[in-house]
């Protein structure tokens, strides 16, 4: 079955196809999660998942599976490839998208050869990966591995105070199915990089043998709003400068640390958000991210520590609102040699590594084991319209996904 590749012109084409899903008016590509933008995405997903004669289970969270049971499928634990297919606001076209519609390319091409598996092997497209307008992010791989209630998740409201659960049974997509009705026998998902390690050592083919763990947080610092041309600076009680004191403590200590470990404040609001006035309420979020258990710990308690110091020196009022806490996961040694393998049978070079961002396969890792296949992302580039990455490196990680869900489907 090595000798079998996927059909090019049909992968690459349905990435341009789903990319053109969710345009605005200005261009942009904004296809958050339980939107209108995402229903049309879920609906041509469906489309095509029915064309290839798979069945279509859709669960409570929203979940997509397209199931494929061969003739001599005995095992109903299936081989699930996956990822999803919502956007963050103004994205490219391969983020999440490329692993689904690689997974399904591969069934396709296995069942236009003929192959018979040993067992069922399914696509899924995940709810909610983003996180955008839902948190926390990877919420519908979060709740199909039990690792959130149903109901939370379904109650969980919105940037803009929607609901999740009444916004998926808007758009028709509040499922029948429990979540975590299909159990895994394994897991693998396709994705582009995100960063630029691939593309700067030449390589087409990165097996992703660990995840950072992730711990988001939101600071809320409360000062005193006053004039901002009467107040001496020594009487100020200034939520803004505290805040900014924050993002300057995260970098440098981050920059310091010589491993690892990245911090990012990526949202931040000042209240009243007047030019000629003194903030009196700063509000941010703060992304810490790490491969390693403890030093993820030693970073969340090291900003602890200086919030506590700060609300001392500056007079403020510091409070804090854990968002998300997600630790590092290591990735099916046996899963991984295989990618290795498989990209060195295809001629393609290939290194372990870890992955910065976060992806449904951690999630998935708790009831199955799991794997990650990368290619390249020009430039490092992603979450931006930018995101770039080759048809031929898009062709070869998918036919590395094809020889290596071959091999879990005929496996008894």
């Amino acid at each position: 079955m090595t000798a079998l590749s996927v059909d090019a012109e049909r992968l690459v084409g349905r990435i341009r196809q789903l990319g053109g899903i969710g345009r605005e008016g200005d261009g942009r590509l904004v296809r958050l999660a339980g939107s209108d933008a995402d229903k049309a995405g879920r609906d041509q997903l469906v489309a095509w998942i029915r064309q290839a004669g798979l069945t279509v289970a859709i669960d409570r969270i929203g979940n997509i599976f397209g199931i494929w049971k061969g003739a001599d499928s005995a095992d109903p634990a299936p081989v699930l490839i996956g990822s999803h297919i919502d956007t963050v606001i103004d994205a490219g076209i391969y983020d999440g998208c490329y692993g689904v519609l690689a997974g399904l390319e591969v069934i396709e091409t296995l069942k236009a050869a003929g192959f018979s598996p040993a067992r069922a092997i399914a696509v899924a497209a995940f709810t909610n990966e983003e996180g955008v307008r839902y948190a926390p992010d990877m919420l519908g791989s979060l709740v199909h591995a039990g690792g959130l209630p149903l109901e939370q998740a379904l109650a969980v409201e919105g940037t803009d105070g929607t609901l999740l659960g009444a916004e998926l049974a808007r758009i028709g997509y509040a499922g029948l199915e429990q979540p975590g009705f299909l159990k895994p026998h394994a897991y693998i998902e396709l994705h582009v990089e995100q960063g630029p390690v691939l593309e700067r050592e030449g390589l087409a083919i990165g097996a992703v043998e660990n995840l950072q763990g992730i711990s988001w947080q939101r600071v809320t610092i409360d000062g005193e709003a006053n004039h901002a041309g009467t107040t001496p600076m020594s009487m100020r009680r200034d939520a803004g400068h505290a805040a900014a004191r924050v993002v300057t403590f995260l970098r440098d200590r981050a920059k310091a640390s010589n491993t690892p470990s990245v911090a990012t404040v990526g949202c931040m609001s000042f209240e009243p958000n007047a030019i000629n006035v003194i903030p009196a309420r700063a509000s941010f979020t703060v992304d810490l991210r790490d491969p390693d258990e403890q030093r993820l710990k030693a970073a969340e308690a090291a900003l602890n520590e200086y919030l506590v110091a700060l609300a001392a020196a500056d007079a403020v009022t510091i409070s804090v609102e854990r968002l998300a806490r997600f630790e590092p996961v290591i990735f099916d040694r046996t899963m991984v040699a295989w990618i290795e393998e498989a990209a060195g049978k295809r001629g393609l070079a290939a290194r372990r590594m870890t992955s910065g961002a976060g992806h449904d396969a951690q999630m998935i890792a708790r009831i199955a084991p799991s794997a990650m296949i990368f290619v390249p992302s020009i430039g490092g580039i992603s979450h931006n319209p930018r995101e770039r990455t080759s048809d031929s490196d898009l062709i070869a990680g998918a036919n590395v996904l094809l020889d290596v869900v071959t091999r879990l489907a005929a496996a008894q």
